[in-house]
């Protein structure tokens, strides 16, 4: 259920053991793992399971009835990732291939100490998520989710949302995010309720929220994303978690959901790839956020991407410069235009100017947070920051 590279039970079965195109994945009697058993290599984890081979305990395999996934099987088994995983690479180095910087499974299990030590901030949220997550699944475990899934709400259209919200105002549909704190600012709101932020969200003009459920460095929770949704909020969530794991989707999904975020500085194309078409079986749409040049020109490469935000803040650093909107589209408008894909821009927006700024760059929805959540009023931000009165 979680990384198809990094975790060892990221385990999808196949329907048969002919490798022919078109097979349906599911889980059972065999798994998918990139490498041999003879060729097994020990993760901080455990060991990966076979490429393809009967499971010795099939209580190890995650259930994954809730999302059957229609792969090609060609697709998956021969992807990239998989080849490379086969010839001995490690998963950071395939990951460096693909321009990922951040490091995965480099946190030592205690009592050994040592390690390495975090390059950066995003890298450090990445390690600490990997723990966090373990956590959840030990206190929650996947069936328990699917079944929270039943009883859930049914997800509302996000992507229809903005887009309505644009032909409407002609103006970048806003998704406002409901932010308590974040690393490079700390406390951004003392007085934090998210059930009335929302509201006041929504009355005046959001087409869309955005939760923030990262607790360590965002005072999150999915409790509040949970709150929002059973509140009476019209407008679809987004829920806005450091997305790891497979499990992480589902629980979004069980806590009401419409929407994640994906990101392609943290995962590699073959789980974007499975995340996507996990997103499509469960109702969600996939925001999949990109940094740089490179990480866009992956997303563009990947079918059924439909929602891209470009984020003007480097994670790596926190350094905003709004100008990364314009380099990114300048010459890939043609082919965003051409895929249909609704592109949001995110971070360093404050004023009319900006909202302007990233509109006449090709973009048709902000995520905006800390300049609207600082401010006593945030219904009242709202329309400073478009410069005019978005809910009519």
């Amino acid at each position: 259920m979680e990384s198809l590279l990094v975790y060892p039970s990221a385990k999808v079965s196949i329907s048969n053991p002919s490798f022919t195109s078109g097979r349906t994945i599911l889980s059972g009697n065999r798994h998918f793992g990139p490498r041999d058993l003879s060729n097994s290599i020990r993760m901080s984890s455990g060991f990966f399971p076979l490429r393809c081979t009967n499971s010795p305990d099939n209580k190890e395999i995650s259930s994954v009835a809730a999302a059957i996934y229609e792969y090609h099987t060609d697709e998956l088994i021969n992807a990239e990732e998989v080849r490379e995983w086969e010839s001995g690479k490690s998963i950071n180095d395939i990951y460096a291939k693909q321009g990922i910087t951040i490091r995965r499974s480099c946190r030592p299990a205690p009592p050994a100490g040592g390690g390495m030590i975090p390059r950066n901030i995003l890298e450090q949220i990445i390690w600490d998520k990997e723990v966090e997550v373990t956590q959840f699944k030990q206190r929650i475990p996947l069936k328990e989710v699917e079944r929270m899934i039943e009883d859930a709400s049914r997800t509302r259209d996000f992507l229809a949302a903005l887009k309505d919200s644009y032909l409407r105002t002609g103006l970048p549909a806003l998704i406002a995010e409901v932010k308590k704190a974040s690393p490079s600012r700390g406390i951004l709101r003392e007085n934090f309720d998210p059930v009335e932020i929302a509201h006041t969200y929504e009355k005046n003009g959001a087409a869309c929220l955005s939760i923030l459920t990262d607790e360590k460095y965002f005072q999150g929770s999915f409790e509040n994303l949970d709150k929002v949704r059973k509140a009476g909020i019209k407008c679809p969530l987004l829920c806005k978690e450091f997305i790891i794991d497979l499990w992480q989707i589902y629980y979004a999904r069980a806590k009401g959901a419409d929407a994640v975020l994906l990101i392609a500085g943290v995962l590699p194309d073959i789980d974007i790839k499975y995340m996507l078409k996990t997103c499509r079986e469960l109702g969600l749409t996939a925001l999949i956020e990109v940094h740089n040049e490179r990480e866009l020109d992956r997303v563009l490469k990947i079918k059924g991407v439909q929602l891209i935000g470009i984020n003007n803040r480097n994670l790596e650093n926190f350094v905003v410069d709004i100008s990364n909107t314009q380099k990114l589209l300048e010459n890939r408008i043609e082919v965003i235009q051409g895929k249909d894909i609704t592109v949001v821009g995110e971070s360093g927006l404050f004023a009319p100017d900006d909202v302007k700024f990233v509109h006449d760059s090709g973009v048709k929805a902000v995520l905006v947070g800390e300049s609207l959540i600082k401010q006593e009023d945030p219904g009242l931000a709202i329309r400073g920051l478009f410069g005019k009165d978005i809910s009519k």
